[in-house]
């Protein structure tokens, strides 16, 4: 009885933890991998040092600090709601694994991104106080993307990274930029019922 009362209980929270996404189109799916068109976006980032637990801890704390109100808003509503996922991915061009996380080429630089909710303009959105913060505006975009569960560690980025590059080379997609690490979860659900994705822009 109490195993299934934990699993309402995690459940529940889970869905009153949802949060907006970002609008996008899924032009092709195979499997557990889509071809995505994302509408244009704005998104707050911070540039971060560590490896990668310790980089999404701080990265997390300075994005969450700006939306929970540490922000200068023009009609006196300070906070910005919660969207998923929080999106990070290294600075340089290479990742080195080790465990039991990831960490990044040789100065562990990492960009630690929050989607802003659709009813922000550039104009409209709270301009953040802590300097660190950049806000940018992003036009459409296409992905490819990779959905998989659990914790993400060394050997299953290691693997959705393969599966992903294969998927790539078979339909001759040109990559831009480093592959991103999208999670959509509170840090406290179960391994089983997290949604994470590895996603590289594609032409």
């Amino acid at each position: 009885m109490r195993t299934i009362y934990l699993i309402f209980f995690i459940i529940y929270s889970n869905s009153i933890m949802a949060t907006d996404e970002p609008d996008f189109k899924t032009i092709l799916k195979d499997g557990k991998i889509e071809i995505r068109e994302y509408a244009p976006k704005i998104i707050a980032q911070v540039e971060v040092f560590g490896d990668f637990d310790e980089a999404s801890s701080k990265g997390f704390k300075i994005l969450a600090d700006y939306i929970f109100g540490n922000n200068t808003s023009t009609d006196g509503n300070s906070r910005i709601e919660m969207t998923a996922p929080v999106e990070m991915e290294p600075l340089s061009q290479k990742i080195n694994m080790t465990k039991p996380v990831l960490t990044e080429g040789s100065d562990n630089t990492w960009i630690v991104s929050f989607i802003m909710p659709n009813e922000f303009t550039l104009e409209t959105l709270p301009k953040p106080n802590n300097k660190d913060i950049k806000i940018s505006s992003l036009p459409k975009e296409k992905y490819a993307v990779i959905v998989f569960s659990g914790l993400v560690r060394e050997s299953s980025y290691l693997e959705k990274e393969t599966l992903l590059n294969q998927f790539i080379e078979e339909k001759k997609l040109k990559t831009f930029g480093e592959i991103k690490i999208a999670r959509y979860n509170p840090p406290w659900t179960l391994p089983f019922f997290r949604r994470n994705e590895l996603m590289i822009k594609v032409n």
